[in-house]
């Protein structure tokens, strides 16, 4: 029995989103392929089903494109050296120079021009003027009569090419050679616009790659031979997790890692979109594509070169590409029935007015159109090119754009509902907060502390609970965890810290694991009901760590009490300025907490948040969010922990802070747009962007539609001609093009954070 699998290729030949629509059809119908999506602006296609790679190519190159297979997760399984065909372009002209198969359109633009001056313009007939116009025709048209009959042949389909093609036969039977032959090339012209679009945003996801070097110094001790050391440069491609990198200063940082030796500034930019270099020392995290500073890195690997951040976010931007918005996904079923409706009515044009009024069927004299030249006029000028093109160059465009400033959204219709977000709803911890919280105190049963608070003063006891809840929390990725793991690793050996086992999370309520059969468990807030006695100065210590926003944590064995840790954590730099941006734009914030309500509302002043909700379940998020939906209409969820993942899911609009500088994989994964850095004022900055890019949309379109209307009233009325029409058509396409790309610049980098913490 065949084995259903998943295949992706790079489809070449691609001038416009009815061209990829083209190919989808005629692969449905290649046996053994359940499922195929093609998209345009990527080129990338993927393919479900028990069909071989060389009869899916095959059915590409019979609808006259061509595809190379990649590898079987979608990725390069190299990385070739850029040809000059697949640079981006800097200029529509050298995008037309640059690919061979627009210099027939080139070349067929020159042979027309005389027939555009002293035929259209002064009226002149002659052989000589309509000679170079045939060649042109000829030049140019064969390509389009082809994809127009390859459509009809394998798809069963009128596509735009077909249409070109009856248009440019009836102009022809008439004796319009100079129109016919200023019909096609124009067409091609415009087919070319969209490809250079296209060309433009693979060009933008280029660069974001072109970000990490393709090579890395690697440094090997301790060689038997006697070296001792010895670096090698290879490829990033041949190195594994656990090697050891060299990152000279100004170099940039070639794979995901953690610093070994060395302290330096790092910019990481181009990845998070954090404007002011990060300080790294040793143990911190680096990102493949950041820029080193001053000082020299040691760095170890983490992930092999095909998972590094970097890596990552190419490919979600690129799988991004491909989920198109609702409006996109509208335009495209609208595409579909649009042509062959086109067509019908092109016949009741050309048929009905002689028929039923006994007006002339052909040009009565030069200066008046029949009803079968405006019907041909007709099919040209409702080529769909400016409208389908419409919404994907303004989509596309500002997914790039949010991609370079460190937020990731997951497809064009995630950027819709961003843009219809009217309240944003955050997590406390690691979200609103730094995330890196601090042990400032511990207290031990067994420890005679004074009942003022608790210590970090050195005491075996207060040692000893530490210890028991480093042992829970070592797998722990919760910020919690990590602080605790952190803070007994400094204050105590390694060795002092036991081995627990069978680790399980308890969900909104703290973790829990065995040592030598006995369960210890480290609880949130939640849990100090169960377990903290009621009275006494552990109880006064926690109430008194709440009102002043500190976090305890209470640890308990075998059901019995055995103290408290306290933990602090600050908010973020930005989060102020955030709301505060958030304010400006009328959309209101609310905190969802699963911390305490002192804690909760402590940080809700320090940022500028009024409505507070505290000690809440994953559950009691949900509800929090159906509530806000009710109340204000969609809704965003900001948040980076596990707790957050169904709260992230229920949501309108899903955003996860931290990427891989902090947060958890269950937020990334359940989120639909994620923050990559710690700046939070890109958050406003993602949605004024996706708002600009709706309203772009909208515009795009009225204006597609309305150029065409106009010219089919024109034409209708006797006054269009067909080389008119197609020169409208594309100059739609260059002005919605050029309108969407212009989002690919759109906004400016964020000022620097203020110093200090707010308050």
């Amino acid at each position: 029995m065949s084995q259903i699998t998943r295949m992706h290729f790079d489809v070449s030949g691609l001038h416009c989103a009815s061209c990829a629509r083209s190919v989808e059809k005629g692969l449905s119908s290649v046996p053994g392929v359940e499922n195929c999506q093609l998209d345009f602006t990527s080129a990338r296609l993927r393919v479900e089903g028990e069909a071989g790679s060389e009869a899916v190519m095959n059915r590409i190159r019979e609808l006259g494109y061509e595809a190379r297979p990649l590898g079987g997760d979608g990725d390069r399984a190299s990385r070739p050296t850029s040809s000059p065909e697949e640079e981006g372009p800097s200029s529509f002209l050298q995008y037309l120079a640059r690919h061979r198969e627009t210099w027939p359109a080139l070349i067929g633009a020159v042979l027309l021009l005389p027939g555009l001056i002293f035929h259209e313009i002064l009226h002149w007939d002659a052989l000589w003027i309509e000679l170079p116009a045939l060649v042109a025709l000829a030049l140019v048209g064969a390509s389009v009569v082809r994809a127009g009959w390859r459509g009809i042949r394998i798809n069963r389909e009128f596509n735009i090419q077909a249409l070109i093609t009856i248009a440019v036969l009836g102009a022809l039977v008439i004796g319009a050679w100079v129109e016919a032959g200023m019909v096609v090339v124009l067409f091609s012209i415009g087919e070319s616009l969209e490809g250079y679009a296209a060309s433009r945003a693979r060009s933008a996801i280029r660069g974001l790659a072109a970000t990490a070097p393709e090579v890395a110094t690697r440094i090997r001790r301790g060689l038997e031979n006697g070296d001792g050391e010895r670096e090698v440069v290879l490829p990033v491609e041949e190195l594994v997790p656990g090697d050891t990198i060299l990152v000279r200063p100004g170099e940039r940082i070639p794979m995901d890692g953690h610093v070994l030796t060395g302290r330096s500034t790092v910019d990481q930019a181009a990845l998070t979109g954090e404007s002011v270099p990060l300080e790294k020392g040793e143990g911190s995290s680096v990102l493949a594509g950041s820029i080193n500073g001053e000082g020299v890195l040691e760095v170890r690997v983490t992930r092999p070169a095909s998972e590094t951040t970097l890596h990552r976010m190419i490919r979600m931007v690129e799988e991004a590409q491909s989920q198109r918005a609702p409006v996109e996904r509208f335009i495209d079923r609208f595409a579909r029935i649009y042509t062959p409706a086109v067509v019908a009515l092109a016949v009741v044009v050309a048929v009905v007015p002689p028929l039923v009024f006994g007006a002339p069927f052909w040009n009565p004299d030069a200066e008046t159109f029949g009803w079968f030249y405006r019907a041909l006029a007709l099919l040209v000028v409702a080529c769909p090119c400016a409208l389908v093109i419409s919404v994907p160059a303004s989509v596309v465009s500002a997914i790039t754009n949010a991609a370079r400033s460190g937020v990731l959204v997951k497809g064009g219709a995630h950027m819709e509902a961003l843009a219809r977000v009217k309240a944003v709803a955050f997590d406390k911890t690691g979200t609103l907060t730094e995330g890196a919280l601090t042990v400032v105190g511990i207290r031990s049963v067994s420890c005679p502390e004074p009942e003022e608070g608790a210590s970090m003063q050195p005491c075996d006891p207060c040692d000893e609970l530490l210890a028991l809840a480093a042992a829970v929390e070592e797998k722990s990725e919760h910020p919690i965890g990590r602080a605790v793991t952190m803070a007994a690793r400094k204050r105590l050996l390694e060795q002092r810290i036991p081995v627990a086992t069978g680790h399980q999370a308890l969900t909104g309520r703290g973790i829990t694991a065995s040592m030598e059969g006995r369960p210890i468990t480290v609880g949130s807030q939640r849990h100090l009901d169960l377990y903290l006695p009621r009275e006494g100065r552990h109880r006064r210590g926690v109430e008194e760590d709440a009102r002043e926003g500190r976090t305890s944590v209470v640890v308990e064995m075998d059901g019995r009490f055995l103290g408290t840790i306290t933990l602090t954590d600050v908010p973020r730099e930005t989060a102020r300025e955030a709301v505060q941006e958030f304010r400006k734009m009328g959309i209101p914030t609310v905190l969802l907490s699963g911390d305490s309500a002192g804690a909760a509302r402590v940080l809700g002043e320090k940022v500028g948040i009024e409505d507070i909700r505290a000690e809440l379940l994953p559950a009691d998020k949900v509800r929090a969010m159906e509530e806000l939906r009710a109340r204000f209409g969609p809704v965003a969820m900001v948040g980076d922990g596990i707790n957050d993942a169904p709260a992230l899911a229920g949501a309108d609009v899903g955003i996860a802070v931290g990427g891989d500088l902090g947060g958890t994989d269950q937020a990334r994964e359940a989120a639909a747009v994620t923050l990559m850095g710690a700046d939070l004022r890109l958050l406003p900055r993602a949605i004024r962007l996706a708002k600009a890019t709706m309203r772009t949309v909208r515009a795009n379109v009225a204006f597609a539609i309305g150029i065409k209307l106009v010219f089919l009233l024109l034409i209708l009325a006797g006054h269009g001609t067909m080389w008119m029409a197609v020169l409208a058509d594309v100059g739609a396409t260059l002005l919605v093009t050029l309108y969407g790309m212009r989002l690919l610049r759109w906004g400016g980098d964020l000022p620097p954070a203020s110093t200090g913490s707010p308050h």
